[in-house]
């Protein structure tokens, strides 16, 4: 393998949230077990060589003054997606910089809607929109995701549009691939819900923040590139951030093909006067885009060997667990319902048992999905398999 995805970083002390803070009232871990972060949605990997060379060749020259994004920031994002996504049409005029994906979906929320309006979204539900939308006064009306007999997360199409209808709501938010389920939507998914949108004359934010953690076998779609009119209604998000571990750097962009909506979304987030990028994120974006695709592609595959991996072991040992092995993202949604039923066990008890023994993962509840867990195999291969055998021994038990 040419990239490391084997070493352990300690990542504790380093201002590090996923390694300093455990996500329970309380919890804590106990005497004789080492950390293992495995709850917010970053890597535990050395992040691709390419990056570090950029942030170092750019610190040779002491200054750090004003800027504006240069020629070759723009192109390395057009490259990027004619390169990973398929996209052809997309020139710079598209692109406008946002502070991070969630700020620019709250841009758009504000300039599209009013406090007390009724967005759509589907459930589970990333936690992070749920924050954007309850800071911002907006209600969120959820569509329940179902699985079909194969495990497979699918949309209700009649239920979206029957809460559209009912609710009267011109606004939603498309996750794509989706968080926290890991589901890559088929090109026909899309175009299904981009014709539901349509009728009920509906605006979409589209977060495809995902959109390069795909597993073998699969593709992402671009929503905007599904229709003529999907690419006119939809206001798209991306970041380098989720594929590469940058979140700490800051920065990410949007993609609106439709003049109106650009402009308005433009002033919307220029209001703040800080929407502003910092030059070494623009150096890491750049530097990923251009040198980053085979660490990329190696990431991908050995992420999709931990998943396969997961899914396996659990299986195996934890009966009534159920999970649908993601097509696309690093997080696995586990669904605990029989399981805590037939045991007796609160998701809170079981939450606990996993943190005690130093797995640190995250409520799936916050999702608005009942007796779900969220976790995070961005990490070697080595300490997944302490993971899972830490939660057969004392929390699945």
């Amino acid at each position: 393998m040419t990239y490391d995805f084997t070493t352990i970083l300690d990542r504790q002390g380093h201002d590090i949230i996923a390694a300093d803070i455990i996500p329970l009232k309380d919890g804590k871990v106990d005497e004789g077990f080492s950390s293992i972060p495995m709850w917010v949605a970053d890597m535990s990997f050395p992040t691709a060589p390419c990056i570090l060379e950029a942030l170092a060749q750019r610190q040779q020259f002491p200054n750090f003054g004003y800027f504006r994004e240069p020629e070759r920031y723009y192109r390395a994002i057009i490259d990027w997606h004619r390169q990973r996504k398929g996209v052809t049409d997309l020139e710079q005029e598209h692109i406008g910089y946002e502070n991070g994906v969630l700020g620019g979906v709250s841009s758009a929320i504000r300039m599209l809607s009013a406090p007390g309006d009724k967005i759509l979204l589907h459930a589970p539900v990333y936690v992070g929109f749920t924050h954007v939308l309850n800071s911002l006064g907006r209600t969120a009306v959820h569509t329940d995701l179902v699985r079909d007999e194969a495990g497979i997360w699918r949309m209700d199409y009649a239920d979206m549009d029957r809460k559209l209808k009912e609710n009267k709501i011109h606004l939603a938010i498309f996750c794509s691939p989706h968080n926290p389920t890991g589901r890559v939507w088929e090109r026909r998914e899309i175009e299904k819900a981009m014709e539901i949108y349509a009728a009920n004359n509906c605006i979409v934010i589209s977060d495809e923040i995902w959109s390069d953690i795909i597993m073998p076998g699969y593709r992402h779609i671009p929503t905007q590139s599904v229709s003529e009119d999907a690419k006119k209604r939809t206001i798209a998000f991306y970041a380098p951030s989720k594929t590469f571990s940058l979140a700490g750097l800051i920065g990410s962009y949007h993609v609106v093909y439709d003049p109106l909506l650009r402009d308005r979304l433009r002033k919307e987030s220029e209001l703040t006067h800080y929407n502003n990028q910092n030059v070494l994120s623009m150096e890491a974006l750049i530097g990923a885009y251009t040198g980053g695709g085979p660490w990329v592609d190696q990431m991908c595959a050995v992420v999709d060997k931990n998943l396969r991996y997961a899914c396996d072991f659990i299986a195996a040992h934890f009966p009534g667990v159920s999970v649908m092995r993601p097509q696309g993202t690093y997080m696995l949604f586990l669904d605990c319902g029989d399981w805590c039923r037939e045991h007796g066990v609160s998701i809170q008890a079981l939450l606990e048992r996993g943190i005690r023994a130093g797995v640190i993962w995250q409520n799936g509840e916050s999702f608005f999905w009942p007796d779900s867990i969220r976790l995070n195999l961005a990490l070697p291969f080595s300490l997944l398999q302490e993971a899972m055998e830490r939660l057969r021994k004392y929390a699945f038990i």
